[in-house]
């Protein structure tokens, strides 16, 4: 069966629609790259500017719950209760991927022009008798032979039989394009599977820069930059408050090191911690 043609002009809208996608796309990594950039330079700062107070503060937390065991352990064995809380859990950055790399788009189809139509009936006869008319064949068999086939083919024309002509045409080396139009469902099918990838591509771009934006860093970032340019100084703010519990905990570390021989103020140091980490109180 022969190609439906396509015609130049519905390539031509076609192929522009396919650029819009690839341009819309562009745009769409553009902004998701822009956003990583900067996330990933906050994050960097924030390490920075606070990592190493997070560190010492996680380290204390870590002796702390060492002390917090064993004198929980030292109340068991006398018989008595007291809250055992859990140690915190440090917080991790998430890793911020990068998008995974484009699949490339397959090569257009080659050949020649994809808008030809399939030639008329007439045309396909031109053809045929260009071929195989007696008057254009040197004397002797060869003439003979196409005395025999110019009569299938007048005979084809007569009837509308264009699928003889085409065969016939075909048979003789005629190009494939000029008896039965361009390749036009190959390039629709490629158009098609092109479009595809790209609206495929564009959903994937949208739902990681969506991730990006609801990560508890990204509004963080946006939360510090706009103090910045109030005025503030938010990181500052921060490390203080960081070396502030930093301070607490070495209090806290040196009394419970301390209180293990006396059962009252160990239990007192327990729910106190347990109050701490939970912000629940005890009965």
């Amino acid at each position: 069966m022969a190609s439906r043609a396509i015609t130049r002009h519905e390539l031509t809208r076609r192929r522009e629609q396919l650029h819009d996608l690839q341009r819309y796309l562009a745009v769409l990594e553009a902004d998701h790259d822009g956003a990583r950039a900067k996330l990933l330079g906050f994050r960097q700062r924030y390490l920075e500017a606070l990592g190493p107070l997070m560190r010492e503060l996680d380290e204390l937390e870590g002796q702390l719950q060492q002390a917090t065991a064993l004198l929980f352990e030292a109340l068991k064995r006398q018989g008595l209760e007291a809250p055992m809380p859990a140690m915190p859990q440090a917080k991790a950055w998430p890793e911020i991927p990068a998008l995974p790399e484009a699949v490339p788009l397959p090569p257009e189809p080659t050949g020649p022009l994809t808008d030809l139509p399939p030639p008329s009936l007439k045309t396909l006869y031109r053809r045929a008798a260009m071929r195989f008319h007696p008057d254009l064949a040197p004397s002797g068999p060869e003439r003979e032979v196409c005395e025999q086939r110019m009569m299938v083919v007048n005979d084809a024309y007569a009837n509308g039989d264009r699928g003889r002509l085409e065969s016939l045409l075909l048979a003789a080396g005629e190009s494939p394009e000029k008896v039965i139009g361009g390749p036009a469902d190959a390039v629709r099918a490629w158009l098609g599977l092109c479009e595809h990838m790209v609206q495929g591509r564009i959903r994937i771009v949208q739902a990681q820069t969506a991730w990006l934006h609801s990560q508890q860093m990204h509004q963080l970032r946006i939360a510090i930059e706009r103090a910045e340019t109030g005025g503030m100084r938010p990181l500052d703010i921060m490390a203080a408050r960081l070396r502030a519990q930093i301070a607490e905990r070495r209090q806290e570390l040196y009394i419970g090191e301390r209180v293990g021989g006396d059962a009252r103020l160990a239990a007192d140091f327990l729910r106190q911690r347990y109050r701490r980490l939970t912000g629940l109180g005890l009965g």
